[in-house]
């Protein structure tokens, strides 16, 4: 019998802001968390016609840990591929500054126009141990920053927040549209619960 995986955890939920804890040991528990954070990521998915599960951070499982799973191909949805980055580090970005969209799982219905950085150089531990270091570009390089902001208790959000212009959501086409940011975004209790 397969085990129960942990829910996607939304905003307001204070564990999205949390600032996760390092990995010391890859160990059962470590890989359990990382199975289950792609089976949520694919089982999303499933019920959402439209939109692509890109990646996924632990603490949007509930789980205080430095681990993420990225797609292995973003243009594929039958690839079902993930690969978990442990301890994920950004060693520097370069290139210009594009905005593009982002959506969350931990965010439902809004999607953002997010200013990121064109490139960067990631280091982070695989499942075996092994340190890698990567260069990415494009997407890849917008969702892994977008999965380690996760880690350190960002949100996409919190980029764009006074930026009216800056939000989307999906309609029943699954084309992106813009929001009433006065009366959907700017005073939103599960966007900003603090305030």
């Amino acid at each position: 019998m397969k085990k129960q995986c942990a829910p996607v955890i939304v905003t307001p939920d204070p564990r999205l802001r949390q600032v996760s804890t390092k990995v010391t040991e890859i160990d059962d528990e470590v890989k359990d968390i990382i199975e289950q954070m792609i089976r949520a990521s694919l089982d999303w998915e499933k019920e959402h016609e439209f939109e692509l599960s890109a990646a996924l951070a632990a603490p949007q499982l509930g789980f205080n840990r430095r681990i993420i799973v990225v797609r292995e191909d973003m243009n594929e949805k039958s690839n079902n591929n993930f690969i978990a980055l442990i301890n994920p580090v950004v060693i520097k970005t370069e290139g210009r500054i594009l905005r593009d969209y982002e959506g969350c799982l931990s965010v439902p219905t809004i999607y953002g126009k997010v200013p990121r950085p064109a490139k960067a150089r990631i280091k982070a531990q695989l499942t075996d141990g092994t340190e890698v270091k990567l260069k990415t570009e494009g997407f890849l390089t917008r969702t892994i920053l977008h999965e380690i902001d996760h880690l350190d208790g960002i949100l996409f959000i919190d980029h764009i927040r006074d930026k009216k212009d800056a939000f989307y959501k999906l309609d029943n086409k699954g084309d992106l549209v813009p929001v009433d940011y006065e009366k959907e975004i700017k005073n939103n209790k599960n966007l900003w619960p603090d305030d």
